[in-house]
Parts: C-alpha cells; sequence; structure tokens
C-alpha cells in the first residue's frame, strides 16, 4: 500500500468509485497556504468526495468510558438498543423497529494476540498490514508497565475531556513508517500537512496541555521514545520535532464521531409512517435525547481524529459552501456541497460549529485565533469589520446588566454523524 505516493493518494480517495473528485489543490498565499478548488460544476447537495484517513485512533478517555469503536475505523460497535441503554443509565430501555440497526456483530473480530475488537475481517487485516503489528502490545495489553500503556496513561493524566488530540495518533503515525516497505514515501506524506513556526507550535502544545506543558510534553516525549522510536523518524523525537509533530496534529487532525443510535435515528427519520405514528415515534426519540442529556450530557459518539490529505487542504470561512460528515458510522469522511460551486471556486468547510459562526465576528476570531492561529478574511468577516471588538460573552453580560432577557435555550439537536 505504500509503493508510491500516487498509491496512497488512491487509497484515500478512491473509496469504490462513489464520489467523484472533481477538485484540485492550489497554492493560495503564504498566509493560507494551500487551498481545495472546484475544477467542475458541483450542485447543492452532492457529495464531492468521499476520503478515509491516512491514520485514525479513537479518543483514549473516549475508549475508557466505555464507548466501543472498532479499533481501526472507529465504526461505533454496540447495537442502537445498547448504546441508548448505556447512554441513559436505562438497562432496560428498548427501542423500536430494532431491524434499522445496522451493526453487525457477527462480524466483528478480535486481534488473536491482544483481542482488541474490529468491526470485520477486512479492518483486522488494514490494521494489521498498516500499523498493528508494531503497537500489538499481546498477552500485555493490561500490564501497566507495558511502554505503550505507560503513554497512555501519561496522556490521559495530562489531556482530559473534552478531548481533541489522541497520542495514540502520532504513535500510529510512526507505526506506519515502522511497517512501511517504502518509509521514504510516508515520511513525506505527512511533512506536506500544514507545519507551523516554532512560536505557532508551542502555541498549539501550550492550548492543548496547558501551562505546564513544557514539562509534560517532555515526559510525553521520552514515554513516546521509549516506545516507538524509529531512526528513519529521528527528528520527530527530538524535543523540537515532538513538539512539530504535536502541531501537525492539533492543526490538521479532522474530528471523527460514530454512533450507532444516530444510525438507528437517521433510519427512523427515512420511514413511510402514518402521521400519528410519526407524531408518536418522534416523541419517543425527543425524550430520549433528553434522557441521555440528563445522564449523560454532551457526550453522545465514539469520538477520535484522522489526518485526511484532501479535508486538510479546505480552508476556514464563516459562509462555508461545503461541510464534513461522517454518514457511514466509520472513519469515511463525506465532504458535501452546502450550494452551487463553480469551476475555479475555491470548497471551504467551517473549522466552527454553527452556534459558533452566529456568534460575533470578534468571537469568531478569537476562537480561531486561539485554536487554529489565524485570523479569518471570509467574506462575512469583511461584512461585519466595523463591528466593535466585543466578544458575545462581552455582549450578553451588558444585556444581563440592563435587565434584558437572555437568549432562550436551544432545543435538542442531534449530532450529524
Amino acid at each position: 500500500m505504500a509503493a508510491s505516493m500516487c498509491d496512497v493518494f488512491s487509497f484515500c480517495v478512491g473509496v469504490a468509485g462513489r464520489a467523484r473528485v472533481a477538485v484540485e489543490v492550489r497554492f493560495v498565499s503564504s498566509a493560507k497556504g494551500k487551498g481545495l478548488f472546484a475544477t467542475q460544476p458541483i450542485q447543492k447537495g452532492e457529495t464531492i468526495f468521499i476520503e478515509r484517513p491516512l491514520v485514525a485512533a479513537q479518543f483514549l478517555w473516549n475508549a475508557l468510558y466505555r464507548y466501543r469503536a472498532c479499533d481501526h475505523c472507529l465504526r461505533a460497535l454496540e447495537k442502537a438498543e445498547e448504546n441508548a441503554q448505556r447512554l441513559t443509565g436505562k438497562p432496560g430501555q428498548v427501542l423500536p423497529h430494532p431491524e434499522l440497526c445496522t451493526v453487525r456483530k457477527d462480524l466483528h473480530q478480535n486481534c488473536p494476540h491482544c483481542q482488541v475488537t474490529y468491526c470485520s475481517t477486512e479492518c483486522l487485516l488494514a490494521a494489521a498490514e498498516q500499523y498493528h503489528r508494531v503497537l500489538c502490545p499481546g498477552p500485555s495489553q493490561d500490564d501497566p508497565l507495558h511502554p505503550l500503556n505507560k503513554l497512555q496513561e501519561a496522556w490521559r493524566s495530562v489531556h482530559y475531556p473534552p478531548e481533541t488530540a489522541s497520542i495514540m495518533l502520532m504513535a500510529r503515525m510512526v507505526a506506519t513508517v515502522k511497517q512501511a516497505k517504502d518509509k521514504d514515501c510516508w515520511i513525506r506524506l505527512f511533512s506536506q500537512f500544514c507545519n507551523k513556526t516554532a512560536n505557532e507550535e508551542e502555541e498549539i502544545v501550550h492550548k492543548l496541555l496547558g501551562d505546564k506543558f513544557k514539562g509534560q510534553l517532555e515526559l510525553l516525549r521520552r514515554l513516546f521514545t521509549e516506545a516507538l522510536y524509529e531512526e528513519a523518524l529521528s527528528q520527530w523525537f527530538t524535543p523540537d520535532g515532538f513538539r512539530s509533530l504535536f502541531a501537525l496534529v492539533g492543526t490538521n487532525g479532522q474530528g471523527i464521531g460514530t454512533s450507532s443510535l444516530s444510525q438507528w435515528v437517521h433510519a427512523c427519520d427515512a420511514l413511510e409512517l402514518k402521521p400519528q405514528d410519526r407524531e408518536q415515534l418522534d416523541a419517543f426519540i425527543d425524550q430520549l435525547y433528553k434522557d441521555i442529556e440528563t445522564a449523560t450530557g454532551e457526550f453522545l459518539n465514539c469520538e477520535g481524529s484522522g489526518l485526511f490529505v484532501l479535508q486538510s487542504c479546505c480552508n476556514h470561512s464563516c459562509v462555508p459552501n461545503a461541510e464534513t460528515s461522517f454518514p457511514e458510522n466509520n472513519f469515511l469522511l463525506h465532504v458535501t456541497a452546502l450550494e452551487d460551486i463553480k469551476p475555479g471556486e475555491e470548497i471551504c468547510i467551517s473549522y466552527l460549529d454553527c452556534c459558533q459562526r452566529e456568534r460575533s465576528r470578534h468571537s469568531r476570531h478569537k476562537i480561531l485565533r486561539e485554536n487554529y492561529l489565524f485570523v479569518c478574511s471570509c467574506p462575512k468577516c469583511l461584512a461585519e469589520a466595523d463591528e466593535p471588538n466585543m466578544t458575545s460573552e462581552e455582549e450578553d453580560d451588558e444585556e444581563d446588566e440592563e435587565g434584558e432577557p437572555e437568549d432562550a435555550e436551544l432545543g435538542d439537536e442531534m449530532t450529524d454523524v
């Protein structure tokens, strides 16, 4: 699979020919770097491309709290009803229309050496071929003194939920190179992701690890080296190189969310029902999510992150013309047009969620500066350039002081994975 750059690229975007890749990567500017542009007309609602990540990994706290996902593609492994029972804390919770659940437990496979679970034989073999032979702890899976377990425990001790990255994504990058026949190919592929200056890298690491990041980073680097050192990647194991690796993942990592319950809900939405039956089912689902919010809060999905070649070239806009999603309950990323896109037009996604995009220009810029180290100059930001430099929180505080009512709480919104 690592025979050439073209082979790897085809592996990432050539997913059964289900979507045409009507795009090309171009250099935009020294400030923005690369961008993704349409080469053909793209219609609103069209899937522009489907992409699999070079590497992906579930977040460690997410896995520890029994969000069961395939160790390779992150497909949720629980039946929808099991998922609902765990999230509501109600062992007797029953879902109607159980036939709509797509989870196939009869296909699940365990690594014969360490017993991690995969959704299929295909994922077990793909993981073994790419990185798992290096990372498999064998019978030491639960040994706290195993080098990889020490590394994971150290990571959990410095990076608490809500999680935004995983040390195991970096570990899989190293393991991929270790196992590859053409190591230079993979090294070049990983090095093409967005790079930052030393000061920017430090800021990203500081954001991930907090005020004591230098001491924490050195501990992680030492454990990372003990567990995974690879001569071909020696630069990644130096203090500067390890910081650069952190910055690469922090800047380019795309969050991945999967949920068998969400898949079941979408299937329910597609059912053709009598009006009374539809009203009853919708009321049941609304109450189900309220119960989950009470018991579990906002953490609904199996969550992780991955590195995607094409997606990483998509620049941000507060008025995006495309969006990313994971509708197949695994790590396959779909990029879909939100409006008609003309040939030569840049394809932009939003790094902010729906609520964040509705905040003031100053608030949006604050979030983007802190997490992605750039100032947005999209059409919406340019149109709002004369607005006062006040965050939405400050605006809310002023309204509260004047006795104006606060915004009503938003209704329940299901995560679209």
